[in-house]
């Protein structure tokens, strides 16, 4: 039976950065469901905020 909690080297996270904390913020329902609608939520919320990251690093 395969890990319900999948395997770190199938994430498609870069191999030098661990992802070792954790960020926790609050959001409408309705941004939640559609975060959820997402085929990996998790690594969508990294990639959004990462790329408003890198967004804020050019002004």
């Amino acid at each position: 039976m395969p890990n319900p909690k999948g395997n770190p080297q199938n994430f498609e996270n870069q191999p030098s950065r661990d992802l070792t904390e954790n960020v926790t913020f609050r959001a409408t329902k309705e941004m939640k469901e559609e975060i959820q609608k997402q085929d990996n939520p998790a690594q969508f919320c990294r990639d959004a905020v990462q790329e408003k990251l890198d967004r804020n690093k050019g002004k």
